[in-house]
């Protein structure tokens, strides 16, 4: 699929699944924008690479997702938006009266409100360019619920939410709003927990992964960067035109159970 002339704002997306489907994008021609709180180097040298790799122009922008005024900047500062991805993410796990008050914030304000924040602030400019996608990167556990994941749970299901309002809003548009619900998906974060989690359980490597990371992912396989960044392509494609206010699960069929 070739999207060249498009420009795309994907958040979080030095590392895991953000750059996954950064990486996707560019090379079907997009120019992309990568996100993160941080700005060094490292952030730089990482749309280097993938303009280098690709040929297309990428650039990486500095904004703190945790902050409204700066999701709204980043999408001013890109100086055009014709694809968002809303990818910025956080976890943190523990029983709900151990929760600490300032992760729920901090979960809700990443996980959540900054794809409205992004969203309101990128969507005139599509509809005043004619066309547009947003994608809003979800989770299994947008659709199902696990114990001590209560922030996280609430946000992806609240992502869902947004997805289906903004689908509405935008379906008279040349405009559509996607949320994609991965299940475990085998980033670098996942696979540096697999060390420690072994040695919880007394466990080998395969059985961790079975057992215990892909214990209700019925696939036994993890999803991959590369799955969902090809998800990402096809929802910006003409073929998706008719997609729009729905989920969809790339889950080995964690959430058909």
């Amino acid at each position: 699929m070739n999207l060249q002339g498009k420009t795309a704002i994907i958040t979080g997306s030095t590392s895991g699944i953000g750059l996954g489907i950064a990486r996707a994008l560019a090379q079907a021609g997009v120019d992309v924008v990568l996100n993160s709180f941080t700005d060094t180097e490292d952030d730089h040298a990482c749309a280097a690479d993938i303009a280098s790799s690709t040929g297309v122009t990428a650039r990486y922008i500095q904004a703190d997702m945790s902050k409204g005024a700066e999701c709204r900047r980043l999408i001013a500062d890109a100086g055009g938006c014709d694809i968002l991805v809303n990818n910025a993410g956080i976890q943190h796990v523990a029983p709900i009266q151990d929760f600490d008050p300032a992760k729920w914030d901090a979960i809700i304000a990443i996980n959540l409100s900054s794809a409205f924040h992004t969203t309101a602030a990128a969507v005139t400019g599509m509809r005043d360019r004619g066309w547009g996608r947003i994608i809003n990167v979800a989770s299994a556990h947008g659709l199902t619920a696990s114990p001590y994941k209560s922030a996280y749970v609430a946000a992806k299901h609240g992502i869902i939410g947004l997805t289906k309002t903004v689908g509405l809003e935008t379906a008279r548009d040349p405009i559509t709003c996607n949320a994609i619900c991965p299940g475990y998906v085998l980033t670098p974060l996942v696979e540096a927990q697999i060390p420690a989690t072994m040695k919880e359980y007394g466990m080998s490597r395969d059985e961790v992964i079975e057992k215990v990371m892909l214990a209700r992912q019925p696939s036994k396989q993890f999803a991959t960067v590369e799955e969902l960044g090809g998800t990402a392509v096809f929802l910006c494609s003409d073929t998706a035109a008719q997609i729009t206010g729905t989920a969809i699960s790339v889950d080995g069929g964690w959430t058909a159970q």
